[in-house]
């Protein structure tokens, strides 16, 4: 056979495909999704208590949490335990920027999240010294080290913390108020975000290091570069949500907002849900929220479910939970491209290129 021959007949069976990002999934789960964020924003004049309200800040500050770790640890290949570095200095921050500087509330915790990826940048010429299991353990040190940090500078109320005092003077109606929809907002504007960038060519080159750091850079992503980028802006995203906390609770203390529990609560989310997409860490967040607020009144049984529940997890589902769910087939924000048989409704491949 001629090599022209064969050219032809590999040009007909390329002409047999379609390649498409996304199709009717996507368009239906981001339907759903938009009708629940709908909802959420109506809700709380219809159906949720006050009480509910102030827990749903909490789930979205914990979406956010899962969404900007797995950005770092699913793509980025880095496995930190120290982000309540940011989650404090976020919570700090907000309350010295809300009560000393007199900035309003939704642009203090903007702002508090702007300062937190601001102070990773030298933060991380220190930490990407370190790899693997080492850098880890350094960013864990990190933490430890804001912690006793704030408990030393004055001004911050050593070890007892500070309060929140902007929002006297605000009946309690408009404060629950003004923090859901700003912690809604932000929830949907990460998760945004990180869809937009994971579409970009950074996305892209995102991906490549997840599969392969060492064949990623032989082809040339620029993978120390990438890994700075999202390191910055899951510390950013660390600060907002500890913003929204501090707001929330109006109070902050260094045991409270430099736990490690944060960095267990990141793992267990994306771990459920699923490491290395984008409606893993949303499903995650929903399943731990919820079994936090059914087990929270057990005690120590509250833990062991949910160690046990991950174990389970990981044994029967490796890829989370949206993994076993999707499997590979369908995605609600499809970050790659599919191939497709031209007239048929299966996948035959998926594949992500630019």
């Amino acid at each position: 056979m001629s090599s022209t021959t064969s050219l032809a007949r590999q040009d007909l069976a390329t002409k047999d495909l379609k390649v498409v990002r996304g199709g009717w999934p996507s368009l239906a789960g981001g339907g759903v999704l938009a009708a629940i964020v709908v909802f959420l924003a109506a809700a709380p004049w219809f159906v949720f208590s006050p009480g509910d309200v102030t827990n749903l800040v909490t789930l979205f500050a914990l979406i956010i949490l899962g969404t900007t770790w797995n950005l770092m640890a699913g793509y980025g290949g880095l496995v930190s335990i120290g982000q309540q570095a940011y989650i404090g200095a976020g919570g700090y921050g907000v309350i010295k920027l809300a009560d000393v500087v007199g900035l309003p509330i939704p642009v203090a915790v903007v702002a508090a999240g702007v300062v937190c990826a601001l102070l990773a940048i030298p933060t991380s010429f220190l930490l990407f010294r370190l790899v693997g299991g080492y850098f880890a353990i350094g960013t864990w040190v990190v933490a430890e080290v804001f912690k006793l940090v704030t408990q030393e500078l004055p001004g911050f109320g050593g070890g007892s913390g500070l309060s929140l005092t902007a929002f006297q003077g605000v009946d309690r109606v408009t404060r629950i108020a003004t923090v859901y929809y700003l912690a809604l907002a932000l929830a949907v504007l990460v998760v945004l975000a990180t869809y937009a960038l994971m579409r970009s060519r950074v996305g892209l080159g995102l991906t490549a290091i997840r599969d392969d750091s060492v064949a990623a850079a032989s082809l040339g992503v620029a993978v120390r570069r990438s890994q700075r980028l999202v390191y910055v802006a899951a510390s950013g995203g660390a600060g907002l949500a500890g913003a929204l906390i501090a707001v929330n609770g109006l109070r902050v203390s260094p045991d409270s907002m430099f736990s490690v529990q944060y960095t267990a609560f990141m793992i267990f989310i994306v771990v459920i849900g699923g490491l290395g997409t984008i409606e893993g860490p949303i499903l995650g967040a929903v399943i731990f929220f919820a079994l936090q607020q059914l087990l929270d009144s057990y005690g120590t049984w509250y833990l062991i479910a949910l160690g046990a529940v991950a174990i389970a997890v990981v044994l029967l589902a490796p890829k989370g939970l949206w993994g076993l769910a999707a499997r590979g087939r369908y995605e609600v924000f499809p970050v790659g491209h599919q191939v497709y048989p031209q007239g048929s409704p299966q996948v035959a491949q998926s594949v992500d290129f630019e």
